[in-house]
């Protein structure tokens, strides 16, 4: 077997080159890589180079964190996986020994060692790549590896609607339709949520917003977003708003949308300061940030094998691993066309 793995040379080059085959430790398993989606930091870390920097700048940088496919090696110890079963991995790997690990709260583990960021930048875009067996989780016969890849990405949006308290009867605002938000969407209304208005700027995605379960969409860039969603949801507007968006504009305007009581979910990556306006929630909202996930994996898996949670309608565009470098230009240059592009890699 022969190992590869896609590069980033410097912002705006990916190469494709020679990679040590991996070894599993005694707790650990080989994963020959199926399918990998692009997530927004991917494509940022193309374009900008990674959130945080390494401090080595001859620190190898690989990019992709979301990933699926079949098991080809397993360690000594491992029992509950075994060679030939198709599986996804959990990409953030916990110290699993501090105060944040203890309480249950791994995602937010100080010395979480997650794929494609520090410390090691260890990308999942690559033929052979070796995981903890205790983050890798098998998929249901009915589910395919490119659905086993976007249960990351799934996960996201199922830790924002449990941690929002999403349910029958709760008004529910997205802001940004964008693969987070769609995520978000259906991560609400499979916890029975249905009074949802989704609000972008893009037909498309509003679209397709529309098609996963959407009750309303706004195109922000047409109407007035805060009269037109009192004008659906009531004057008193949403028991909870999503910002997954990851824009300024979108977080300040949350707390228009927002009523008394209700709670705001900042969800996306916003950059810079936001000015609040705090006079006008001082009625006991409240504003919650939520990071990636945590024991989320086996229940999004659940959803999406019961037919609960539909990934593959939000994949747009699927690349072949040799034209890597393609699909993260294409990633920049189509942003209006593109809701989730994925990398398969050879079989």
């Amino acid at each position: 077997m022969k190992n590869t793995e896609a590069i980033l040379v410097t912002p705006g080059l990916m190469k494709i080159q020679d990679a040590p085959m991996p070894v599993p430790g005694d707790d650990e398993i080989v994963l020959k890589v199926e399918y990998v989606g692009m997530c927004g930091s991917d494509i940022h870390g193309f374009e900008s180079g990674p959130f945080i920097p390494p401090k080595d700048p001859n620190q190898k940088i690989g990019l992709g964190h979301e990933c699926a496919g079949t098991v080809v090696e397993v360690g000594s110890k491992v029992k509950k996986i075994k060679v030939g079963d198709r599986v996804n991995i959990e990409p953030g790997v916990p110290c699993g020994k501090c105060k944040f690990c203890l309480e249950g709260h791994y995602n937010i583990c100080p010395d979480v060692d997650f794929l494609a960021t520090q410390p090691n930048y260890r990308g999942a875009l690559t033929n052979y790549i070796k995981h903890p067996a205790s983050m890798t989780y098998k998929l249901p016969d009915n589910m395919d590896t490119m659905e086993g890849a976007l249960v990351e990405p799934a996960a996201v949006g199922m830790h924002a609607a449990l941690e929002a308290g999403a349910k029958p009867g709760k008004k529910i605002v997205i802001l940004g339709a964008g693969c987070i938000g769609l995520m978000t969407l259906q991560a609400c209304k499979s916890m029975g949520a249905s009074e949802i208005v989704v609000v972008d700027v893009l037909p498309k995605r509003l679209e397709l917003a529309k098609k996963l379960g959407a009750m309303e969409t706004i195109n922000g860039k047409e109407e007035d977003t805060v009269a037109r969603t009192k004008e659906i949801l009531g004057e008193w507007g949403a028991d909870i708003v999503f910002e997954t968006a990851g824009s300024p504009y979108t977080a300040k305007q949350t707390t228009q949308l927002v009523m008394r009581g209700g709670k705001i979910m900042i969800v996306g990556t916003v950059p810079g300061d936001v000015p609040v306006n705090f006079l006008s929630i001082n009625r006991e909202v409240q504003i919650q940030t939520v990071f990636r996930y945590a024991n989320n994996y086996p229940m999004t898996i659940d959803a999406i094998s019961s037919g609960r949670f539909d990934v593959k309608s939000m994949v747009t565009d699927i690349y072949e691993y040799e034209d890597v470098q393609r699909a993260f230009e294409e990633a920049l240059s189509r942003k209006a066309d593109i809701v989730k592009g994925v990398i398969k890699m050879p079989e």
